[in-house]
């Protein structure tokens, strides 16, 4: 199997900042695409950003952008989520997935989870 492993979630003051990471091991899957999406108690979970592995091709929500960065590092098989400038809506379970087909910004496209890793931004 593919295992999807969160980290550097934690508590931070509004307008701090964090950094995610996403590491990836197991067998080979055909996804392109690595995302992230969030989910808050009582809410849908959301679309965050995603990212090709080639690093050429991005997309945010639009709640984020200016904010915050996904990147990868191939040989490490791990994307990143860099989050600045944070606000208390920001708070979330962060969650990151491997794609598999259909609407980058739909949680059932993508066939691979990770755990989650707890964001919250305090005011």
């Amino acid at each position: 199997q593919v295992q999807l492993v969160e980290s550097g979630g934690g508590l931070v003051q509004a307008g701090g900042s964090l950094r995610l990471s996403c590491a990836a091991s197991g067998r080979t899957f055909s996804s392109n695409f690595m995302g992230w999406f969030r989910q808050a108690p009582g809410k849908e979970r959301e679309f965050v950003t995603a990212i090709h592995w080639s690093g050429g091709i991005t997309y945010y929500t639009d709640s984020v952008k200016g904010r915050f960065t996904i990147s990868r590092d191939t040989a490490k098989n791990t994307v990143y989520l860099q989050m600045n400038s944070l606000k208390p809506e920001d708070t979330a379970v962060y969650y990151c997935a491997a794609h598999g087909s259909g609407s980058i910004r739909q949680p059932r496209s993508y066939e691979y989870w990770g755990q989650g890793t707890q964001v919250t931004v305090s005011s």
